[in-house]
């Protein structure tokens, strides 16, 4: 992977070789902290790389911190002002992905939030395709379940609990999978191990609602947007595992991997085994709207470089 020129940290933009933390760092130890993932699209013919949705990931973010009964004095605008600075020092070309990080930052031994410092990093390196350059997935249905709101809280991306997001996707990976899909503590579907998703049954797009243990996502609440421009009938409800097994297609959102087609759950083929017509159509609207290519959607896309 590419490392970033810079970073921003305690306070300042600074060399990245500078941007060090110590072992007995409180959110390394016990996993105290929040991220978000943010990207940035280049538009060739515009010369011109686009933020996709900034405010909404800032304020997601600080809804993360703010349940780690954390403090940063930001905002969602003077993130995002940081960002622009920051990316304005690495003068990328390129499609990039920004990662936000909110921690405990005390050098010390014990298990609690308060009253410890708060401090922020911010760095942006080159994007990566999640599945590489696979047309559809593969995916089984983990053993492990979803945590859970009253254990940690799913709807913020809260560090400590993306162990069991690892647990899941190494077993699947190490199975021969892509990916897996989880069920949360009632059993119902509840999303990827690191993403959320949509399935379609009887020509309704399908997804879990914000009660069952999912990330609120951001690609999520776009594809839903982006759905109802296109005239795709949508429900938010809860989702039985063998849905998915008789649905008509399936796929995966979020920022690492967009929207990515499922083909298979468990050796069962998902549909006609190929990308369905719903799932293309919401793909090649989102791959525009984020590059600031859909005029309905223009909203979304913060330029990174003054005209």
């Amino acid at each position: 992977m590419d490392l970033p020129k810079y970073a921003f940290f305690q306070g300042k933009i600074v060399p990245y070789s500078e941007a060090k933390v110590g072992v007995l760092t409180h959110g390394l130890n016990y996993g105290t902290a929040a991220f978000g993932g943010i990207r940035a699209y280049w538009n060739e013919p515009e010369q011109q790389l686009y933020l996709f949705r900034p405010i909404e990931h800032y304020t997601r973010f600080l809804n993360s911190t703010k349940i780690l009964l954390m403090n940063l004095g930001q905002s969602p605008e003077s993130l995002l002002k940081i960002t622009l600075e920051l990316l304005a020092l690495e003068q990328y070309r390129r499609d990039i992905y920004i990662r936000p990080l909110a921690y405990k930052a005390d050098e010390s031994i014990g298990v609690k939030l308060h009253g410890i410092k708060d401090e922020l990093s911010i760095v942006a390196i080159p994007s990566i395709k999640y599945f590489g350059d696979k047309e559809g997935i593969h995916v089984t249905i983990s053993s492990w379940r979803r945590v859970d709101d009253n254990v940690i809280p799913a709807r913020g991306k809260i560090a400590g609990a993306y162990a069991n997001s690892a647990l899941i996707k190494s077993d699947a990976a190490l199975a021969g999978y892509d990916e897996a899909l989880t069920l949360n503590q009632d059993g119902h579907l509840s999303e990827g191990s690191a993403m959320n998703f949509f399935m379609v049954r009887n020509g309704v797009l399908t997804t879990p609602p914000v009660t069952d243990n999912i990330l609120e996502g951001i690609t999520r609440r776009s594809v839903l947007e982006l759905a109802a421009s296109l005239g795709i009938p949508v429900q938010e409800r809860p989702i039985d595992r063998t849905e998915v097994f008789v649905c008509e297609e399936l796929f995966l959102s979020g920022t690492a991997v967009e929207v990515t087609p499922v083909l298979q759950v468990d050796h069962r083929t998902v549909g006609e085994g190929k990308v369905g017509p719903i799932t293309t159509a919401i793909r090649q609207k989102f791959a525009k709207a984020v590059r600031a290519e859909e005029p309905e959607f223009r909203a979304w896309n913060v330029p990174v470089y003054p005209r």
